[in-house]
């Protein structure tokens, strides 16, 4: 056999809960690798408030490159000051959206700057594809709909489905809307719209890089309050962990894996203390191995879905 391809993941922890969501991302990711063959070797530099502590800045010098030397980055969470400093570093052309609730997925694609509409497109209809084989496209110029037509003929077999941007946000807002891109000047709303609905969602993000590494994120904060307990909730961070494998590390099969087995997980009784409606309260932990657990019977490989490894 072939060694594993090797794969690296800046994880930037930050402080609060940040360390404690990182871990279970780490422990998902040696998991969920070792069972699609490959290998993730970690780099954890200091980042946010450890910065602070450790070298006086919050994005020091050697976690600038640690980062654009990886694969992919890993954020703790997305509202840390210093990810500006990140980001700023990338060369950022599409902003992903994935959320997960009670009523299904959806995925969400919007350039970041006009130039990138085309390579955002196509990350749009490789998931489709993927996924259910059904695009939905929001636009308002006729040049947006030339260019989803376009890339449609190369893509037979996904149906594309195009819809306004009101449409678009109520069916964002509602729940499961499969696949969705939009134009550059939609991009904003479109990105933004999950964070609308009034049921509990998770909701996890990725700057995706046209050259170099991509950036994924938890959309929650990480100063939270019962950090140090060991009962943060690491649902979020365990989706963008999903989703940096999909579409940061074209590990599309592990990705879609850890997701269903976190969705399997969200709806059994053992779920993170601060889940509200949760039946019986676990620890980080004790949520993390439940999910781990359920990756086995996620993953869609013949011998694991056949029942050969238990």
């Amino acid at each position: 056999m072939n060694a594993p391809t090797t794969v690296v993941v800046a994880c930037l922890a930050g402080h609060g809960i940040g360390p404690e969501v990182t871990a279970a991302a780490s422990r998902a990711l040696a998991q969920v690798s070792r069972q699609h063959g490959f290998r993730v070797d970690e780099v954890h530099p200091p980042f946010d408030g450890e910065g602070v502590m450790s070298s006086g800045h919050p994005l020091p010098a050697a976690t600038r490159s640690a980062a654009l030397a990886s694969d992919a980055v890993l954020v703790a969470g997305a509202t840390a000051p210093a990810l500006a400093g990140v980001r700023a570093e990338l060369d950022l052309g599409a902003r992903v959206t994935r959320t997960l609730d009670e009523t299904g997925e959806a995925t969400t694609f919007a350039p970041l700057r006009p130039d990138a509409e085309s390579w955002t497109l196509e990350r749009a209809f490789q998931a489709a594809r993927a996924r259910a084989g059904r695009l939905v496209s929001v636009g308002v110029n006729g040049a947006w709909s030339k260019q989803v037509a376009a890339h449609g003929e190369r893509h037979d077999g996904v149906e594309v489905e195009h819809r306004t941007l009101a449409e678009a946000l109520f069916l964002l807002a509602e729940g499961s809307a499969g696949v969705l891109v939009a134009e550059h000047v939609l991009g904003e709303a479109i990105s933004e719209a999950p964070r609308l609905g009034r049921r509990r969602r998770l909701i996890a993000t990725g700057d995706l890089s046209v050259s170099g590494p991509s950036l994924f994120a938890p959309t929650h904060g990480t100063a939270h309050d019962d950090a140090g307990q060991g009962m943060a909730d690491p649902s979020e961070m365990l989706l963008a962990t999903a989703l940096l494998l999909t579409e940061g590390l074209g590990r599309r099969r592990a990705g879609e894996a850890l997701e269903e087995s976190l969705a399997l997980a969200l709806g059994r009784p053992h779920q993170p203390a601060n889940v509200a409606g949760a039946g019986v309260v676990a620890t980080t932990r004790e949520f993390v191995d439940a999910v781990l657990g359920l990756l086995p019977s996620a993953r869609r490989d013949t011998e694991f879905a056949l029942g050969g490894m238990r």
